[in-house]
């Protein structure tokens, strides 16, 4: 297990504000469905989600300068990265970002490495399944692509 030096201290409180600033620090009334500043700033094409991966990245980069092991900042940067990637799709990406609140996500990974002991060790076991997986999307685009240019010469007669 892990020591429980950054618990509380001043660096993980800021995280922890920044976090529920961002992911759920307003109620809709007469709901229990929370959200922050997250999905607000999402409404701004590009220019929001930016914003909001940068605070993500900065709260990431705190942690890991507090203690964080290589494959806990990877499960973080993951979470980061989803929530860019989805949250920048018109509408769907503002209703993702209410619930998949990553940066809550993030400090609750960080809790279960400080009080239980989880997510420790390196990095690779994450990075390297993730790179599979990305790497076969990349080879099935390139296949579909190859497919559907194949298709249209074929209809043009060529």
């Amino acid at each position: 297990m892990q020591k429980n030096t950054f618990q509380n201290s001043p660096e993980l409180l800021w995280v922890e504000r920044v976090s529920r600033l961002l992911d759920s620090k307003f109620r809709i009334p007469g709901t229990s469905i929370r959200f922050g500043l997250d999905p607000v700033f999402g409404l701004l094409p590009v220019a929001g989600d930016l914003a909001t991966m940068l605070i993500s990245l900065s709260l990431i980069y705190t942690m890991f300068q507090n203690g964080a092991s290589g494959k806990l900042v990877a499960k973080m940067i993951l979470n980061a990265l989803l929530d860019l990637i989805i949250g920048s799709i018109p509408v769907i990406g503002t209703v993702f970002d209410v619930y998949f609140k990553a940066n809550n996500r993030n400090v609750e990974l960080l809790r279960q490495y400080y009080q239980e002991g989880k997510h420790g060790g390196s990095a690779l076991g994450v990075i390297i399944p993730v790179l599979l997986v990305l790497m076969a999307i990349a080879f099935l685009f390139i296949y579909v692509t190859w497919l559907l240019i194949s298709y249209t010469i074929d209809l043009l007669g060529g």
